[in-house]
């Protein structure tokens, strides 16, 4: 493979990845969220500006004592507070072999105790999505955290209706 096909490759994995992004905050903004990117965020919701925000470019300092970030954080003075990952995969690919990685971030680093992971694009290899839904239903490696984690983790269909029950009104 040369660079130049392993970089439209790469290109064409991140359009894609961003339809799912803008899946969610279309989905999100539907029930009322307002969108802002972090940086703007003051580390607290605003009175009478916005109940309910989705914000993007969320960072967190991920097991490798390095600064990362995830897609979306909800922040909302009803429903709290969810951090929102995203994984599309749609070919062969790495993007499944990070899902342990992935997971342990969620536990370990990631300072919510609501995290969402949506997961899609039929690519995965067989097992891997399994392993993700099996690992957060299971709880794994979560025995003596002080603060346990509630992972969720969607199909893009899936977080649709779970936006629609959840934020019904």
């Amino acid at each position: 493979m040369t660079e130049e096909t392993m970089d439209r490759q790469g290109g064409l994995a991140n359009s894609q990845g961003r339809t799912l992004e803008q899946v969610v905050i279309a989905t999100l903004q539907q029930k009322g969220f307002q969108v802002l990117p972090y940086a703007k965020y003051q580390g607290t919701l605003l009175e009478g500006v916005a109940d309910d925000l989705l914000l993007t470019n969320v960072p967190f300092e991920n097991i490798y004592g390095q600064q990362s970030k995830t897609e979306f954080k909800l922040v909302s003075r009803r429903w709290g507070e969810y951090r929102i990952e995203c994984k599309w995969q749609q070919s062969a690919g790495s993007v499944d072999e990070k899902f342990p990685y992935l997971y342990l971030n969620c536990i370990e680093k990631m300072p919510e105790a609501n995290i969402i992971l949506i997961v899609d694009g039929q690519g995965a290899r067989p097992g891997a999505v399994e392993w993700l839904r099996r690992a957060a239903r299971e709880r794994l490696y979560q025995d003596g955290l002080r603060q346990p984690k509630n992972i969720q983790v969607f199909s893009m269909a899936e977080f649709v209706i779970w936006a629609n029950k959840t934020f019904r009104g």
